[in-house]
């Protein structure tokens, strides 16, 4: 059975080819340090569990439907600029948006750079 072919590395830029199923060429994969460790590792713990309830309580609403004229309820905190294991721009609540899980899925799909999810 012939294998799949190679594609290129996800980091914006990059063009170097890598086994299907793997996202970053070994360049790359030490600035993408969400795809090795887990959720706990990177802040997303109690702290952030805490904090993520105030936020969303004091920003109900999806800023992105409420962009398109739609009230949708929000359920995820998203860092505007992704913060990379950046602690202080990952506490920076300037940096923080409420969005639906509809636009949190989106948004991260497109940083990945798969450009067929658009808002």
């Amino acid at each position: 059975m012939p294998s799949r072919p190679n594609t290129p590395c996800r980091h914006p830029g990059c063009a170097a080819l890598v086994p299907y199923g793997t996202k970053y060429c070994d360049k790359h994969r030490s600035l993408h340090p969400e795809e090795t460790r887990s959720a706990g590792s990177r802040g997303y713990g109690t702290a952030w569990n805490k904090a993520r309830k105030r936020y969303l309580e004091t920003h109900p609403l999806c800023v992105e439907c409420l962009k398109q004229g739609r009230y949708v309820k929000s359920t995820d905190v998203d860092h505007i600029k992704p913060h990379r294991g950046d602690s202080v721009l990952f506490w920076d609540q300037s940096n923080w948006q409420s969005l639906c899980h509809r636009h949190h899925s989106i948004k991260t799909r497109n940083e990945d750079h798969t450009p067929e999810y658009k808002y």
